[in-house]
């Protein structure tokens, strides 16, 4: 890779990349405002918006959007009758869950055995370094041969969607001949991964009443109706025997024809226990990113320590349904819901609330856009060929763009690799696959280009 010279500027801007990914990583961006001051969000925008006016970006603005948080826009012109890139990536990050099992603090930016740690590391403030180091890489070696559109979503990790419903309501302002989702990732170090399709999701809190208040087990178990009960029995109706997820009427048999996953490789990256089974039937692959996947999030219910014995009179939980494509996401919350209420036992009283929804994507790796990224991947990665694979995650935003600009390509590229424990804890970013595919990333601006 050093003989380009593209490369070579990627390698020597490398440290600093490392020092604004340290200052990025500081803020604790979480967009869940209960959790975490809205003032750490705020001050992620503003860095990110001055990084691009540095970058000599116009128009750079902090776009208040429907949820309560701030998107970062901005516009660098590129030659006449240029065509034009959006870019895209987010600054909001995952909690940090329990900060006592990160083996580092999850705000500060640490490095160790080749790696760099903090949460968002990868997931995807280091998709915002990406996008200047590539187009510092071109600025530095005869310029950028495209118009660039950035744009920096703040609460991509909630789903509440104040991006997508932003850009709706102005649909001009992301208009662009491609896409480039930077909130991707490749199947593994040094394997060069274009995602092609994403699931859908639906979230929805469960709230199971059956009592007007608690009551003492010993005096009423048995025949007092245990909301914790009828919580834990719907739960476990969402899944067969083997694991697979069951909702009453949504398709779970449809197979995956891309790149293959094998058991080994899968027990591996998600660091599966000796002797724990998969769940589900079908090759990973299928599981993953053909068909639909239920997850409890989590219970309100009493913690172990400092429980009292008593019959609980309400219960709730907080459950994700990944969707893929072909499936409306609209509509597997309708079953989800109809399943849910049909399987309350004993009468139970039971509400179901939608938290946030984002529709599943498929792309067309046929399209110029996906030649001149293999093209440029082939350089970045050599020796390797660039792989399509799906992503079990969910970017609600892609089919909002899809469906505003069907003209326009969308590809998915990014750092969260499996090693890169997104949504974990102890995140961390390849600085190898940072560097690499900021190559890529420029390359491809001056493949597709011309």
């Amino acid at each position: 890779m050093s003989s380009n010279p593209v490369a070579e500027t990627v390698a020597s801007l490398l440290p600093r990349a490392k020092a604004e990914l340290t200052e990025l990583v500081a803020f604790r961006s979480v967009a869940d405002f209960e959790q975490f001051p809205k003032s750490e969000s705020e001050a992620a925008a503003s860095w990110v918006a001055d990084a691009l006016r540095a970058e000599g970006f116009v128009d750079v603005a902090l776009l208040d959007t429907p949820d309560g948080t701030q998107s970062v826009y901005g516009y660098l012109p590129g030659p006449e009758g240029a065509k034009t890139v959006l870019l895209y990536a987010h600054y909001d990050v995952q909690p940090p869950l329990d900060e006592t099992g990160w083996d580092t603090p999850p705000f500060e930016l640490t490095e160790r055995d080749g790696r760099w740690y903090g949460r968002g590391a990868a997931d995807c403030k280091g998709g915002v370094i990406m996008h200047l180091l590539a187009l510092r890489a071109l600025k530095a070696n005869g310029g950028v041969p495209v118009n660039v559109k950035v744009i920096v979503e703040g609460s991509e990790e909630q789903g509440t969607g104040g991006l997508e419903r932003y850009a709706e309501q102005h649909p001009d302002l992301l208009t662009a001949d491609t896409i480039v989702i930077g909130d991707a990732g490749n199947f593994r170090v040094g394997l060069p991964t274009v995602t092609t399709i994403l699931r859908g999701m639906t979230l929805v809190r469960v709230s199971v009443d059956t009592l007007a208040g608690n009551l003492h087990s010993g005096q009423f178990g048995g025949a007092a109706p245990d909301a914790l009960a009828a919580l834990i029995r719907v739960l476990d109706s969402l899944r067969a025997k083997d694991g697979s997820t069951t909702v009453d009427g949504l398709d779970a048999s449809a197979t995956w024809d891309g790149l293959e996953y094998t058991e080994e490789q899968f027990r591996a990256d998600a660091k599966v226990l000796e002797g724990v089974e998969l769940t589900g039937s079908g090759s990973v692959a299928d599981r993953l990113w053909a068909r639909p996947a239920v997850t409890v999030m989590g219970i309100d219910c009493p913690p172990v320590v400092g429980a009292t014995p008593s019959v609980q009179a309400a219960a709730r939980a907080l459950v994700s349904l990944r969707v893929p494509p072909g499936v409306d996401a609209t509509e597997a919350t309708k079953l989800l819901t109809a399943h849910i209420e049909a399987h309350t036992p004993w009468g139970a009283r039971v509400k179901v609330e939608q938290i946030g929804q984002g529709q599943p994507f498929r792309a067309d790796p046929t399209s110029p856009a996906y030649r001149a990224m293999a093209e440029a991947m082939a350089v970045a990665y050599p020796g390797e060929t660039m792989q399509y694979a799906g992503q079990g995650g969910s970017i609600p935003l892609c089919n909002t763009l899809a469906g505003l600009y069907p003209q326009a390509e969308i590809l998915l590229i990014g750092l969260s690799e499996p090693e890169a424990q997104i949504h974990a804890v102890n995140e961390s970013v390849s600085p190898e696959e940072l560097e690499r595919l900021s190559v890529a990333e420029a390359l491809f601006l001056r493949n597709y280009a011309s």
